[in-house]
């Protein structure tokens, strides 16, 4: 394919292999919101036990933090399109197996901790493929453009079509949102099958050689190596509210499944204006101010989910945690497809989400034991109390470093 990032973004468009890549991401997150919300919720009929809930969602992405190194060198050496296609595909046929198991009754928490782990490890692949497949797509100008678009679809299914959707399904029969997924992904799977072949970037060396390039690029890199560190505590943080909140919803707030999912919803209205407004407040407040306003305003957003009286005020929270959860997302994304050799992307890319994706899982297991011992409350309020402290550390560094 014909490299586009050097015309002038006056003068570029996103063309029809940006929108089959835009098609595919909408047609799979219907399908994976679906799915988040119906995961929990399938869980919580096998246990109560906050700990073991957590353990589902902690497999999801432990291979972040095993695979993800081998995963970017792997982006880097073969075609990334192939790569994003036969992903989705696998995921596919995991989540099928889950809405059958789901239906006959047969499901129990270490299957849905394995298939979680599997899930993962091909979401690892795809992830990585992707962001280092878009620049690949679409000129260098309108690339801010282009994830906001993506940001806006994969919000509308993942958090405000799909969790709804799901608990309700859910609600009619066990296995219906995991086989509404498992059809997302295989329509993901076909469309991306249609997508340019992408010639594999000219990485050479052994596996462990190419895996040291990548990170010795980002450890070189002040601002992507500090930002990746903060991304890590968020995300850290986030498991830690998030991996109980079918629990807050259902045993504090009292609000049931529907609520469980409605709260979504108000996540992915935020998210939805988050994608929308970002580049224009990315314009006017510049990349960095923008980074700092996200995390500190995630930072509150964490502590006032955790001390929310009632579903309104929690509701409220939730949308505020998607606009400035989708504002630092774009921005950092935009950034590092910028700025990283397109040789490299994929290998600098899983370095940032190793570091970023890697505590996730510590996060969702931490969560489930803080909540054991404090209330359900407590992981939020924490979360949120450990996110101000690390965004203090770091504005420091930050702030000499720079970017505009």
């Amino acid at each position: 394919m014909t490299q586009t990032t050097g015309q002038p973004a006056g003068r570029a468009v996103l063309g029809a292999a940006y929108w089959r890549l835009w098609s595919a991401n909408t047609v799979s997150s219907l399908g994976d919101g679906a799915f988040v919300s119906a995961l929990p919720l399938l869980a919580v009929t096998v246990t109560r036990d906050p700990r073991l809930v957590t353990l589902v969602s902690a497999a999801f992405f432990v291979p972040w933090l095993l695979l993800s190194l081998p995963a970017g060198a792997l982006v880097d050496r073969c075609d990334r399109t192939t790569l994003m296609w036969r992903a989705q595909a696998v995921q596919g046929i995991i989540v099928a197996l889950i809405a059958v198991l789901a239906g006959v009754g047969a499901v129990g928490i270490g299957m849905l901790i394995a298939a979680g782990f599997c899930l993962g490890a091909a979401e690892v692949v795809f992830s990585n493929a992707a962001q280092a497949v878009l620049p690949q797509l679409v000129p260098a100008g309108l690339l801010p453009r282009a994830n906001g678009n993506l940001q806006v679809s994969l919000t509308v299914g993942e958090t405000f079509l799909g969790p709804p959707l799901g608990s309700l399904l859910f609600a009619a029969g066990r296995a219906l949102p995991f086989g509404l997924d498992a059809g997302s992904f295989a329509g993901s799977a076909l469309l991306l099958s249609g997508l340019p072949r992408q010639a594999p970037t000219g990485a050479t060396g052994g596996l462990g050689a190419r895996i040291a390039e990548g990170l010795h690029w980002l450890f070189r890199h002040r601002l992507l190596r500090v930002v990746a560190v903060l991304l890590g505590v968020m995300g850290f943080c986030n498991q830690m509210g998030q991996a109980v909140l079918v629990l807050l919803a259902t045993q504090t707030l009292h609000i049931g499944a529907r609520g469980y999912g409605l709260l979504w919803t108000a996540a992915a209205v935020g998210s939805i204006l988050g994608g929308l407004a970002n580049p224009v407040l990315t314009r006017r407040l510049g990349q960095l101010p923008s980074l700092i306003v996200a995390m500190a305003a995630t930072a509150a957003v964490y502590a006032g989910i955790g001390l929310a009286p009632d579903a309104f005020v929690a509701g409220l929270m939730m949308a505020c945690n998607g606009f400035f959860v989708t504002m630092w997302n774009v921005v950092t994304v935009s950034l590092r497809q910028r700025i990283v050799p397109a040789g490299l992307l994929g290998r600098v890319n899983s370095v940032y989400r190793m570091l970023g994706w890697g505590l996730m899982p510590l996060g969702a297991v931490a969560g489930g034991f803080v909540a054991h011992a404090g209330g359900l409350r407590a992981p939020y309020t924490i979360g949120g109390i450990v996110c101000a402290l690390a965004l203090a550390a770091a504005l420091p560094v930050l702030l000499r470093t720079g970017t505009s």
